[in-house]
């Protein structure tokens, strides 16, 4: 290496470690490990309210602040994925399939021990990756275009839409409608309005964050009101035992976290792509590699804890890539830390690599040393946190739920919001239930917008010789395979067994089938509604559409034709060499026999989630959550009033100070505040 890029490596050090800047780097780590327990806030919004309390400071202190923050949200993320199976950003959806399930284990303490040791040893891999590519990152980023683009984007999504258990079909039809659900709103080269159903909500498209929360939060909230019973009867390990035992796990897989954050930053790296996708990639990645995975993995495998883990804290050293090089935004927060660059008067480019090389290698540091702090912290206090997992649900349950609630508000701080919250969860309990993989749904309305644009890019641009482009003709070949190998190898194993067909029998329709007939009718309809639209905003969704509606009624006559495997035949462990499929998606364990249990406890859940809104409409959200926590802990299991009290009037406290002040969220009117303009001075009335 250049002696003048150790020096400034060097240099960027020293200066870090003055005392006052170490103290910004701290402050940031807590503001960042706090706003990423919270579902829904993330460190977007955390760094887009810090920006401006760097006007004062020197750039090593200011990008300490702001990435100490960045740095760390995807670490504090980990604790509601794990202990309640709500992913607390996008980067930990991935982490709820195993996380979640261990803690049911009552293995919580060891999930999160072995989280954050990934975590650590992922994010100081990324900035390590980060400090070697400095000086020879141009030249590659520039041959990354948009053909490239679109074709990591179709490879993603095929990886983990064929780790979706028996039915790969399925797995691609529901990330096709995942796609054409992120191209709801105006379309973005003729202005075409696209599926709105004339709602002003849908004509900017449907936020992130309802969907990921009512998809996999509501869900598994619901179950557990279902259950109604702790997470976990009790803890399988004592709390230096659980560390212990989780810290041992991530060091024995050293290969995979290596693998998964060197993926981490190299997928952070790539524009347009950021932390929603990269924890899929690592844990699609860890199921086609890691021994054992078809059979353990979704089951509470800790190795599935520790690929993604690895990964989405590694992404922030690759994201810097893109933003120091070009000023191009590898993430949304690297978007807000363009805006340190201003304040500071630097421009990103040929300057940062050069002339202030040391500011750029003090980026690198405070990635390093915020990991070191962040991951270390949750590492300390991973035993109690586990203990959480033990708790009664009407003790959890109503704070969850309150925060959910807020986090999903603020997709676009609109009533539509909380609609779509209650649609998408219904939706993700449905598909829970009857063994549909949500992880490809999401994943594909993450990139709908992305493989969309460029696409129109890719043709505009090149018309059709992008598809000759060698990177492209690649991820496209291993995106094909991984499609139709699982139905090549279902061949190979009937004809090796001397069978031409098995399982074929005469039709039977179910009433699970009802899903797959809903999905068909709703995709003709939206075919129907794309085919009036202009021709280039119809292009898109008319393939994706097409795709989508094959592969569903491929499934669904597959689905119906073949005879369904009994359960020893399913438990049957694999010939040698053979790979089983996955169900890429937390199962259903609660242990009652009567479906009619499970309807009217779910229908009880729902209708608390409907009052919820009731309230919040008459007299707001921070008033309504007081009443829902009161109302739930004493209705549900006759919480005592010591227990109650101190809650509805500590989440009082908190969302005030984080929500309304902090975040300054601007809460909508209500009906009583209209009714009574007084009253309006009260938070959210």
């Amino acid at each position: 290496m250049d002696a003048s890029i150790l020096d400034a490596a060097g240099q960027a050090l020293v200066a870090l470690a003055e005392p006052v800047r170490l103290a910004y780097l701290f402050t940031g780590v807590i503001i960042g490990l706090v706003l990423g327990i919270l579902p829904g806030v993330g460190g977007v919004a955390g760094m887009a309210l810090l920006l401006p309390f760097t006007f004062n400071m020197d750039a090593y202190s200011a990008f300490a602040f702001l990435l100490g923050l960045g740095a760390v949200t995807s670490t504090g993320d980990t604790i509601p994925a794990v202990l309640f199976g709500v992913p607390g950003t996008s980067a930990s959806q991935a982490t709820v399939i195993d996380g979640h399930a261990m803690a049911k284990k009552g293995e919580a303490g060891r999930a999160l021990s072995a989280a954050y040791v990934a975590s650590l040893v992922g994010g100081l891999f990324g900035a390590f990756i980060l400090a070697l590519t400095i000086p020879i990152l141009r030249p590659v980023m520039l041959y990354i275009g948009s053909p490239e683009l679109l074709a990591f984007a179709v490879f993603g999504i095929s990886m983990v839409a064929t780790l979706a258990g028996s039915s790969p079909m399925r797995g691609v039809a529901a990330a096709g409608f995942g796609i054409m659900l992120a191209m709801i709103g105006g379309d973005p080269q003729t202005g075409t309005l696209r599926w709105t159903l004339d709602s002003l909500y849908l004509y900017d498209g449907l936020p992130l964050l309802p969907v990921a929360l009512g998809i996999f939060a509501l869900p598994e909230l619901c179950d557990l009101a279902i259950r109604r019973t702790a997470i976990s009867s009790e803890a399988k390990y004592d709390v230096r035992q659980g560390m212990y035992k989780g810290a041992i796990d991530a060091l024995q897989n050293w290969w995979l976290v290596f693998r998964c954050g060197s993926l981490g930053a190299a997928i952070g790296a790539i524009p347009g792509l950021g932390s929603s996708v990269v924890d899929w990639f690592a844990y699609g990645h860890a199921v086609r590699t890691v021994k054992g995975a078809t059979e353990t993995f979704g089951k509470g495998d800790v190795r599935g804890v520790i690929a993604p883990e690895s990964a989405n804290n590694a992404k922030e050293g690759g994201a810097l890539v893109p933003t120091i090089a070009f000023g191009v935004p590898g993430s949304a927060s690297m978007a807000i830390l363009l805006g340190a660059f201003l304040i500071h008067g630097l421009i990103p480019g040929p300057d940062m690599l050069t002339r202030n090389l040391d500011i750029t290698y003090a980026m690198v540091w405070s990635i390093a040393l915020a990991n070191i702090l962040g991951a270390g912290l949750c590492f300390l206090f991973s035993g109690q946190f586990a203990k959480i997992a033990t708790l009664r649900y009407t003790l959890i349950l109503p704070l969850i739920m309150s925060v959910v609630f807020v986090g999903a508000f603020q997709g676009s701080r609109d009533w539509g919001d909380l609609y779509a919250l209650l649609f998408f969860g219904l939706l993700g309990w449905t598909m829970k239930r009857l063994r549909w993989p949500r992880p490809p749904l999401i994943l594909g309305f993450v990139l709908g917008a992305i493989i969309e644009r460029y696409m129109f890019i890719s043709v505009m641009r090149y018309e059709y010789e992008w598809l000759f482009r060698p990177v492209v003709m690649i991820l496209f070949a291993l995106a094909f395979i991984g499609l139709f190998r699982p139905l090549i190898a279902e061949f190979l194993a009937q004809r090796r067994d001397g069978k031409a067909i098995a399982g074929i029998g005469f039709p039977t329709f179910r009433a699970a089938d009802l899903l797959y007939v809903g999905l068909i009718a709703l995709v003709i309809t939206m075919l129907v509604q794309a085919s009036g639209w202009h021709p280039e905003a119809k292009v898109a969704p008319m393939i994706v559409g097409w795709i989508t509606l094959v592969c569903a009624t491929i499934s669904l006559l597959h689905k119906m034709f073949r005879q369904p495997a009994s359960q020893a035949e399913l438990d049957k462990p694999a010939k040698g060499g053979e790979r089983r499929s996955i169900h890429m998606d937390l199962t259903v364990d609660d242990a009652f026999t009567s479906q009619g249990t499970v309807i009217r406890r779910a229908a009880i859940f729902f209708g608390w989630f409907i009052a919820f809104m009731a309230s919040m409409a008459t007299i707001g959200l921070i008033p309504t959550a007081v009443v829902f926590i009161i109302a739930y802990m004493r209705l549900e299991n006759r919480e005592p009033w010591r227990l109650v009290l101190p809650q509805a009037i500590g989440i009082t406290i908190f969302m005030y100070v984080v929500f309304h002040r902090f975040l300054t969220i601007p809460w909508p009117a209500t009906l009583l505040g209209n009714l009574i303009p007084a009253l309006k001075v009260i938070p959210s009335l």
